[in-house]
């Protein structure tokens, strides 16, 4: 009877740990992601991150709908990818610097609602000071479905590991403009010569470029090319 108590007991104290160190797994790593799915971290810890849609330094001036945690989700092949680019430029003492991977879709719902309410120009200045907020769904800027949200599509740029400076692109990152886009003239010499070397990284590493944003890249052969998801990043 004593032995069948303490067994029974032994069994309950190992379900108890097992539970517990599934909590403490799902705690620490964030959630269950969707199958193909990976926190970049898990892939390359070495890759640098600035999630610009978890703060209020972003094109709204607020957190966006569905970014809980600063954290970079991707499909498994984009991330494997990301870390190919990075072990070259390993080499020169530079690491890529990612500001969003996967976006869910309420987020870019939260996009939608924002550059319909044409009074909100808190960031106008900073971030789309030459171009009318009524104009963002005309010149493309603001759209109701996103490569983001499939979960191959990353936006990034080149630092300097020493200084952790960005290397000068010719305008900062979500800048609704021209100089924005990836061949435009009016860039130096070094600037153009930037935007080259992580184009051509990229290119090179299966990515395909978006001409009017020189930070945008989207895999060629992305896993998920007409799934848009949504669950929230945590």
């Amino acid at each position: 009877m004593a032995f069948t108590f303490f067994s029974t007991f032994m069994i309950m104290k190992k379900k108890m740990l097992l539970l517990l160190l599934f909590c403490f797994s799902i705690s620490f790593y964030g959630q269950n992601l969707p199958k193909g799915f990976v926190y970049l971290s898990n892939i390359d810890a070495s890759i640098k991150s600035e999630m610009r849609y978890f703060s209020h330094n972003n094109f709204i001036g607020k957190p966006i709908d569905g970014y809980k945690k600063a954290t970079i989700i991707i499909s498994k092949p984009t991330a494997i990818a990301l870390k190919n680019v990075q072990q070259k430029l390993a080499q020169f003492n530079l690491s890529l610097k990612i500001f969003d991977g996967y976006r869910p879709q309420q987020a870019v719902d939260h996009f939608v609602r924002w550059a319909k309410m044409l009074n909100d120009t808190l960031m106008k200045k900073k971030y789309y000071p030459s171009v009318s907020k009524n104009q963002l769904f005309k010149l493309g800027y603001i759209a109701s479905k996103s490569g983001h949200t499939r979960g191959s599509t990353v936006d990034l740029t080149i630092i300097d590991i020493t200084t952790g400076r960005e290397l000068d692109m010719g305008s900062m990152y979500d800048f609704f403009g021209n100089k924005s886009h990836v061949l435009h003239k009016n860039v130096t010499t070094k600037q153009k010569a930037n935007r080259l070397l992580l184009r051509n990284l990229m290119m090179s590493n299966g990515f395909k470029p978006y001409k009017f944003e020189w930070w945008h890249f989207t895999l060629k052969n992305e896993p998920f090319s007409k799934t848009y998801f949504n669950f929230p990043i945590k």
